[in-house]
């Protein structure tokens, strides 16, 4: 099941008729050809969603830097730590059917971390929150660690052996170690393991057809490579995350935190569910208050996330002042980004997402990256009088 580009006759039954389709058609893959020009990226798809449908889906550029394949609008990225806003949903998908709390402690679901201290002998009680938060300041695995581990339950061992790097609640610091523990907890309270409580309860009923933390031999052809820019010139790149594996094998761990590969197609089916308070078509997958919460700034005055003037809600980055980066948002704005460029930034204020899917590796700070820029200011300005430029 696909998500349908709206037709441009249907654009007058939206409530957020604000954008000018037939100029994002026209404007954004031009500004997107910029950046495949000047190596910043070998292709790029593009994505724009408002409450009711998607309005631009473009593809531009290669799959690939070495072959130079073209690359389609359903390619497959690996999106990387935008899965974390998904395994939080999965979260509250449990805490609405009463099979925990945000404020219950972690070691009710996983003892094993219920004998970490803090620095000065105290028990450090870590909290569900603190964990979607990034307040939590549990250590993160070693590499070897995390390479042997073939199931999420084999990393708790890992995070139980090393010492805390702040007070839980104190100090916020992106942590993997917390969202994989989340990944933990919803398999001991679900009695499914992670990849198929997602898609059981997310990605089947949502039509996400082309998200996994496993992509099959007939998805394989479709999935990007990820590039690296190298002496000025974009040469192919591993996947780090994989340790030398293929993307198909599951002899590894469903990795909560960043493992999920998907199309902006896809991505934009979870948006637009987010956007419209929980639901999607007639079915509802989380409450109103849930999806609240999760864009709700929950970590106070903390400085938090990778570009300025943000705050963290329950498992999503909040947009608190804009500036930079986020500029063109609204306040509220919420989203995500991962390791190798892949965006997804909601502006409730607007009703619209706008979804980046590109895969290089060593940007210095993916979100922050020039094309993300790009794709906000094209989006954003391509609007009509009196809508979203104002």
């Amino acid at each position: 099941m696909r998500l349908p580009v709206l037709a441009l006759f249907a654009l007058p039954l939206l409530a957020e008729n604000l954008l000018d389709p037939a100029r994002l058609i026209r404007v954004v893959p031009e500004r997107m050809k910029e950046a495949v020009v000047r190596q910043e990226v070998p292709g790029v798809v593009s994505l724009v969603v408002t409450r009711e449908g998607v309005i631009h889906h473009s593809a531009t550029g290669f799959a690939d830097a070495a072959r130079k394949q073209p690359l389609a609008t359903d390619g497959i990225f690996w999106i990387a730590s935008m899965t974390k806003p998904i395994t939080a949903t999965a979260v509250m998908m449990m805490k609405e059917e009463g099979k925990l709390s945000i404020d219950d402690e972690v070691a009710k679901y996983i003892p094993e971390l219920g004998a970490l201290k803090t620095a000065d002998g105290q028990p450090a009680r870590i909290t569900i929150k603190q964990l979607l938060t990034h307040t939590s300041g549990l250590g993160e695995a070693t590499d070897a660690e995390a390479k042997a581990a073939k199931t999420l339950a084999d990393l708790i061992p890992a995070f139980a052996s090393k010492p805390l790097t702040s007070a839980p609640g104190t100090k916020w610091r992106y942590c993997q170690s917390g969202i994989n523990t989340l990944g933990r907890i919803v398999e001991v309270v679900s009695g499914q393991s992670l990849p198929e409580f997602m898609e059981v309860r997310l990605f089947k009923p949502m039509g996400m057809v082309d998200t996994t933390f496993y992509p099959t031999p007939a998805q394989m052809p479709r999935v990007v490579t990820p590039a690296k820019l190298d002496q000025g010139k974009l040469v192919d790149a591993p996947w780090a995350f994989l340790y030398g594996r293929s993307p198909t094998d599951r002899e590894r761990y469903p990795l909560a935190n960043g493992g999920l590969f998907s199309t902006a197609a896809d991505y934009a089916r979870f948006a637009q569910m987010i956007l419209n308070g929980g639901r999607l078509g007639q079915k509802r997958y989380v409450s109103e208050e849930s999806v609240r919460m999760m864009s709700t700034i929950a970590t106070g005055e903390l400085v938090t996330g990778f570009t300025p003037g943000n705050g963290w809600g329950l498992g999503w980055c909040v947009v608190r002042q804009p500036q930079g980066i986020t500029a063109p948002l609204s306040a509220g704005t919420f989203g995500h980004g991962g390791a190798y460029g892949t965006q997804a930034w909601l502006d409730p204020q607007r009703g619209v997402a706008i979804i980046l899917m590109v895969q290089r590796s060593n940007f210095a700070n993916s979100d922050a990256s020039d094309i993300r820029k790009l794709l906000q200011d094209t989006v954003l300005t391509a609007a009509k009088p009196g809508g979203l430029s104002q």
